[in-house]
């Protein structure tokens, strides 16, 4: 959704009380923004959110969420390399409507294809709560990500007309001849070794042995999220109005792929190995309920394979992410916990072994 670049807010400074008037009247609002606050929210690394308090009158709302590009160079460098803020503002526009997982409501999407320089404005979804991506999600919860997550990939499985979307099949960029992973490995290794054990070293490096055979997983193709874990979900509270049990955001990576690596990667990096090992194959059996209810065909047994293959996508965005983005202190706790309980998610369904070549 290109828009002229000096229409483009791209920070919360610029957002006004005459500008956010404008955009939420032509979002089907009503009434006058006399004053308009902000501060900043979330961990987000790759994009900065902000919460906007707002004095309004008619039928405006009271807070609203914005997201803009990272102020850490690296970080905003990365957006750009990987056109995540492109991403993002074309999964809002064209994509979001054609799926059954709950998204953020959006008033206004800018971007400019010249600059990368990008303005989502969305719901607030308050009072939902979010789980610290270094804790864990209950049962329940998980059950309900991945019934969210069958809601997103269901409706468009095997859809040949997203098949060719270069926005969405683009491989990402490549660190010279390396495959991503490889070519971070090293610095991965090097600022991580004292916080991961032999065995954890050994398996970061027994998987970089493994990317040709990890990059040729085949499976059935849907949209995938890519980086669907707590970090990028609002749970909602029982009594909200209207209901919104889940919802998930941080669109800025979705592909086309391999439909089981969602599911992988949720499991591997959302829950303690402990729980995940008691409780996976309910939890995995009720999000393929989910999609046979869209039609899928795809039994337990595949269904299973291509789970245990794609259970590394934990440990390959922990090593490629933290060495791509600015490093911060809780940054560096999450890519531990992430790479921590997918390396024993990879232990306990032997998935390194399971890669050939």
């Amino acid at each position: 959704m290109p828009s002229p670049r000096n229409q483009i807010l791209s920070n919360p400074d610029q957002v006004t009380p005459a500008g956010l008037t404008a955009i939420l009247n032509r979002a089907g609002f009503s009434g006058t923004v006399d004053s308009v606050g902000w501060q900043r929210i979330g961990a987000g690394q790759v994009g900065q959110n902000a919460r906007f308090t707002l004095s309004a009158d008619g039928t405006l709302p009271k807070t609203l969420v914005g997201k803009f590009p990272a102020t850490d160079p690296t970080s905003r460098q990365t957006g750009i390399l990987l056109r995540n803020y492109e991403r993002e503002v074309f999964f809002y526009s064209t994509l979001a409507a054609t799926v059954d997982i709950r998204t953020p409501a959006i008033f206004a999407a800018q971007f400019d294809p010249g600059s990368h320089e990008f303005m989502l404005l969305m719901e607030d979804l308050a009072p939902g709560f979010q789980i610290d991506q270094l804790s864990e999600c209950s049962t329940d919860q998980a059950a309900l990500a991945l019934e969210e997550l069958a809601k997103l990939q269901g409706p468009r499985w095997g859809d040949p007309a997203i098949a060719n979307h270069e926005l969405l099949t683009r491989p990402p960029p490549s660190l010279g001849e390396a495959p991503l992973y490889n070519a971070t490995q090293p610095g991965f290794v090097e600022r991580y070794a004292d916080r991961l054990s032999a065995a954890e070293l050994n398996a970061v490096a027994h998987f970089g042995e493994k990317q040709s055979a990890y990059g040729d997983t085949e499976g059935p193709q849907t949209l995938i999220h890519i980086d669907y874990r707590l970090d990028n979900m609002i749970f909602g509270e029982a009594n909200d109005s209207p209901p919104r049990p889940l919802t998930v955001f941080d669109w800025q990576s979705v592909a086309l792929g391999c439909a089981l690596n969602d599911a992988s990667y949720f499991m591997g990096t959302s829950v303690t190995p402990e729980h995940r090992a008691k409780e996976e194959h309910g939890l995995l059996k009720h999000y393929l309920d989910v999609l046979h209810s869209y039609g899928v065909d795809l039994s337990w047994d595949a269904c299973w394979n291509l789970y245990r293959r794609c259970a590394p996508a934990g440990l390959h965005m922990a090593v490629v992410a933290s060495m791509i983005v600015g490093e911060t202190e809780r940054g560096n706790d999450m890519f531990m916990t992430m790479a921590k309980r997918s390396i024993a998610m990879c232990e306990d369904l032997g998935s390194l072994d399971l890669l050939s070549g």
